[in-house]
């Protein structure tokens, strides 16, 4: 007879262990690397409260704070910005490999398609993937400086005023924080969002300006506490993407800078 686990959480994991095992097999190719996958999942599930979690919502990559020089170097601000890693996340490992070898290493798509024994076309078409437009960094800074401004005033027609009719929310909690467990489509709805849940908050909201992954952002604090970071996208003078990751496991690396190059 089986005994059953001690916890629910160890339950919870033991009845998802192969379905956990297969999709990281299937994404790394490596049994080993699956299992270490595995282990870290557990470190990580055994101090979430369960109490609290539903469903962890969206992934985001994990914000590093970037000297402010990173964001004048376009083509590196925009290899590390939050909106193309998003993207990246959605590509098979071939198509990740090929983004790499294209953007990082500047190897042409000739070369690439070769070394994978694909076509040139076939490779080509992870290009189309990425966000197209390109902005100033000082452009995203002054659609921040209005965000901001309207962030901790609450002012509802301020972010309705710098938002784009069609801006997406993204928000990774981790299921650890409360968080949008879907994006969030309309800047009507973003915006009733973010003024909804400031006036709940009996605490003194602040957002301070930043550099994160080669990008103006925001480091939002209650009472002086990091409760997470905001970045953005912004074409045509307006934001059309907003990104926040406020599940504290991501956080650790928003408090000192890291070297980013190219080169």
């Amino acid at each position: 007879m089986d005994i059953p686990p001690a916890d629910p959480a160890t339950g919870t994991f033991v009845a998802h262990r192969n379905l956990l095992f297969t999709v990281a097999y299937e994404m790394l190719g490596s049994a080993a690397d699956a299992e270490d996958v595995l282990q870290e999942t557990w470190l990580r599930w055994v101090k979430v409260d369960l109490a609290q979690v539903s469903d962890v919502g969206s992934w985001l990559p994990e914000p590093l704070l970037t000297t402010p020089d990173v964001a004048d170097d376009v083509a590196l601000a925009e290899s590390m910005s939050m909106a193309l890693m998003l993207v990246l996340e959605t590509l098979a490992p071939t198509e990740r490999a090929v983004f790499v070898l294209h953007e990082g290493f500047d190897v042409n798509y000739d070369e690439i398609a070769a070394a994978l024994d694909k076509t040139t076309s076939a490779v080509r078409h992870v290009d189309a993937r990425r966000p197209r437009q390109v902005v100033p960094a000082s452009l995203t800074r002054e659609a921040l400086h209005s965000l901001r401004h309207a962030i901790e005033t609450g002012d509802l027609q301020g972010l309705l005023d710098v938002l784009a009719p069609d801006v997406v929310l993204v928000a990774d909690g981790g299921g650890i924080k409360q968080a949008a467990l879907r994006p969030v489509i309309g800047a009507d709805k973003v915006a009733r969002m973010f003024v909804g849940g400031i006036s709940k908050v009996d605490s003194i909201l602040t957002a301070e300006p930043t550099v994160v992954n080669g990008n103006p952002s925001l480091v939002l604090r209650l009472d002086g506490q990091l409760d997470g970071v905001l970045a953005v996208r912004v074409e045509d003078t307006r934001i059309t993407g907003l990104y926040y990751v406020r599940n504290p496991e991501k956080l650790t690396r928003v408090e000192s800078a890291t070297a980013l190059t190219l080169r």
